[in-house]
């Protein structure tokens, strides 16, 4: 239907008045509406913002306004463009929301002097649509995960509508171009729409677009193979756009529940509309030269302030603001309530957040009669678990992951569910349907945008993913972390669900896919972020990754770490211990070491499963053959108890940290990691100087398991070896038996050269109810 001539008068209003208000934002100080002419002094020192993509994404929003108001519609925006700052700002502004929230920037003439003074300045808030703006899910300082936070956004949440806007730039990344495939993974009445709006202005920062430059049918043909029903809006005649734009939304939305292919919308806008057409004799409007500040001197040359001041009269600011505040033909494109974006709940989604009802972990306890002495696949337990989680929160928890979640021994999850496809099936094809909770697509990027999105609206969620491959993720995990930080300074910003990774198939037991797939420096790059955000957990045994993963979901605006095996690893504690263990997140395993009442000679410390197993090992090893060594067994479940609570809120403090792990004796330290990732962490306590960590250092290969732990040095033999060398009073007596560990090293690569996997008595050996024999006795 025809949009009519007092709607299309509101919509034009309200988005002369987006424009005037984010062209005021990148350049005035002062006078803002102006009332009396610019003068140098009413212009910024530092011109920071962008222009370019602005004014086409206040056309979307001031649209979007109008579906909202006419059709009562539950909508929120993702807004794609990096650069869209000063936009999604002036909307929120003009909506109400801004000024209900900062109070001090009120909608009027001073309130607007504020809102202008604060937009990228100093004790301000940034140019990016970051948590500090009102109706924001997705910052979009990094580009090409816009459309993958809407679907997530969108799962689960049936009646919203995500609209989002994709810029041209952003679509040419390799996250944005897979994220077309998540119409695959929508289910119809289930969850909302996406509404994908591809706005092609032309160009980047200085170069042009491959999606604005190719053939319209060709990229027409695009959109359609990647399933879409696509819409073309295109013109630099505001008038005409504006008919064509709501007639292209009114047709998508009188079809949106009834539609065969879900419609995409293609908007061709010059970049920088509206701005300046030239500046200083060159073109500006239409051209990458509106990408940032399109009058770049305008305190220095009056020509470019008179240009300025120009270019803001010519949006008519007098019919669009009485006294600073919005006037009725502005107000009437303005929803009311929640039903403004910027005000909508689901872009608060703390706001939403309901706890996970969540079984009791311990009924999925292992049962541990005998220390170390039985073995278990710890994420074959935890899937039990998640199934339970699924099946009793059916519409608030997903389960992500790269083709992996059966791979990583979480199967058990689809007794409660199947993997949501809603694509062509075949038979053959198992766990597969739609409705499902678990979400399978060989992108990580997908697998995070997505949840990600359904955690900023209030849901909860986990994503497992083989360690070496999440390296993928590194940027966005650094994004999500940054939002989180920012966030949690915000008052009005609620907590949401936390971010939670479970890694498993890692670097110790990728022996059979090699050095490609043996990497867990992921580590090292969480704990780059704010100690408030980031934590890490490497539970040693199944019980110990249940209690870990139960306090995981339950908790709020972390990131969450979690390193797990799939393959059997030994059952150290049964459950009461495994959660006390854990509730401390280190502790002495009294039953390995044999210190006597003076302490211990030498402290054998461990974090991850197989570092873990290593360490027990050569314990057995020292209590067998050095008797009178007193040695203590130290096992870290939370990585972040190293660090002194000065760094970390979880830190040991020193007295705790001294008594446990001593000031003056040698510390072997076996860990899941590159080893300096332990020294980053301890180099501030008083016996770190007596440190020395074994783990990983760039070797690898397609070998047998305990090859891989010889390679890198994290072996038993190697670590009795270490104690040797680092306890004083070893030195010469024990030189005989420093010598059989290294031979030992060597048989047994010999064994695996021979026969292409471990010695028996490596793949079975476990925690012996008495230590007694030698060397040649045990290993035969």
């Amino acid at each position: 239907m025809a949009m009519s001539g007092k709607d299309l008068a509101a919509v034009d209003a309200y988005w002369r008045a987006a424009n005037y208000l984010s062209a005021g934002q990148i350049y005035l100080l002062a006078n803002p509406l102006p009332g009396e002419p610019l003068r140098p002094e009413h212009v910024k020192p530092r011109l920071l913002g962008h222009w370019g993509t602005t004014p086409g994404l206040n056309f979307v929003l001031a649209h979007l306004n109008r579906v909202i108001r006419e059709r009562d519609q539950d909508m929120i925006y993702i807004a794609g463009p990096g650069h869209g700052g000063p936009a999604v700002v002036a909307h929120a502004w003009l909506e109400g929301t801004y000024s209900e929230l900062y109070p001090e920037v009120s909608q009027d003439t001073e309130g607007m002097a504020r809102l202008f003074r604060r937009f990228s300045f100093p004790g301000g808030v940034p140019s990016h649509a970051a948590p500090e703006t009102p109706g924001s899910i997705h910052e979009g300082g990094e580009l090409g995960y816009s459309l993958a936070h809407a679907y997530g956004a969108a799962f689960d949440n049936p009646g919203l509508v995500v609209a989002c806007v994709i810029g041209d730039g952003e679509a040419e990344t390799g996250a944005l171009a897979a994220s077309w495939h998540a119409n695959k993974f929508r289910e119809p009445g289930r969850d909302g729409h996406v509404l994908p709006i591809l706005h092609l202005n032309g160009y980047k920062i200085a170069n042009p677009t491959v999606l604005a430059r190719i053939p319209e049918r060709e990229l027409i043909s695009l959109m359609e193979g990647y399933g879409h029903r696509p819409y073309v809006v295109a013109g630099d005649d505001p008038a005409e756009a504006h008919e064509r734009m709501a007639e292209t939304l009114d047709e998508i939305f009188d079809g949106l529940d009834s539609a065969d292919r879900p419609p995409m919308i293609i908007l061709r806008t010059p970049k920088g509309w509206t701005g300046p057409e030239e500046v200083d004799g060159e073109p500006v409007e239409g051209t990458w030269r509106s990408h940032q500040v399109p009058l770049s001197r305008v305190r220095e040359d009056p020509a470019h302030l008179a240009r300025l001041e120009e270019w803001m009269r010519s949006y008519r600011p007098e019919e669009l603001f009485e006294d600073g505040r919005p006037a009725e033909p502005v107000r009437a494109n303005v929803p009311e309530g929640p039903r403004r974006m910027s005000a909508n709940p689901h872009a608060n989604g703390g706001v939403l957040l309901a706890p996970l009802v969540l079984p009791d972990f311990r009924d999925y306890a292992v049962e541990v009669k005998s220390p170390a002495t039985g073995a278990t696949s710890p994420t074959g337990v935890l899937g039990e678990y998640l199934r339970d989680v699924i099946a009793r929160n059916p519409a608030t928890f997903r389960l992500m992951g790269p083709d992996e979640t059966a791979s990583n021994r979480l199967s058990a999850v689809f007794e409660a569910t199947d993997r949501e496809w809603n694509a062509a099936l075949l038979p053959g094809d198992e766990n597969m349907g739609r409705g499902g909770r678990v979400m399978e697509v060989l992108s990580e990027h997908l697998c995070q945008g997505w949840l990600e999105g359904y955690l900023l609206t209030g849901r909860h969620g986990l994503f497992n993913c083989y360690e070496a491959f999440i390296h993928i993720v590194d940027s966005m995990f650094n994004q999500h972390a940054k939002w989180l930080e920012s966030a949690r300074r915000i008052p009005w910003r609620r907590p949401i669900a936390s971010l939670n990774y479970l890694l498993s198939s890692h670097v110790w037991r990728q022996d059979h896919n090699g050095f490609s797939h043996q990497d867990p420096g992921f580590l090292d790059v969480v704990l780059n972020k704010k100690p408030e955000i980031v934590r890490v957990y490497l539970p040693p045994d199944a019980n110990t990754l249940l209690s870990v993963a139960d306090h995981c979901l339950r908790s709020r605006d972390y990131v969450n770490v979690i390193v797990a095996g799939k393959q059997p690893v030994l059952d150290l504690m049964p459950m009461d211990e495994a959660a006390a263990h854990c509730a401390r997140g280190l502790g002495i395993l009294p039953w390995a070491g044999n210190e006597g009442p003076d302490g211990p000679d030498v402290v054998l410390a461990c974090a991850g499963d197989v570092p873990t197993l290593e360490t027990l090992a050569a314990a057995d090893l020292l209590r067998r053959h050095l008797p009178d060594l007193s040695v203590r067994v130290v096992n870290v479940v939370d990585l972040m108890r190293l660090s002194p609570p000065s760094e970390h809120p979880h830190g040991l403090p020193d007295a705790e940290f001294d008594a446990l792990f001593t000031t003056d004796r040698p510390i072997i330290f076996d860990f899941h990691g590159y080893p300096w990732l332990i020294h980053r962490l301890t180099y501030r306590r008083h016996g770190h100087p007596n440190i020395h960590v074994r783990g990983y250092k760039e070797e690898g290969t397609t070998t047998t398991p305990f090859d891989m732990a010889m390679l890198n040095d994290i072996d038993r033999y190697h670590l009795v070896m270490d104690v040797i060398d680092r306890v004083p009073s070893l030195g010469v007596r024990a030189a005989p038996l420093r010598q059989r560990m290294a031979d030992e090293r060597l048989r047994k690569r010999l064994y695996t050269r021979e026969h292409g996997e471990d010695a028996p008595d490596i793949v079975g050996w476990n925690w012996p109810a008495e230590t007694s024999g030698g060397v040649a006795d045990e290993e035969g």
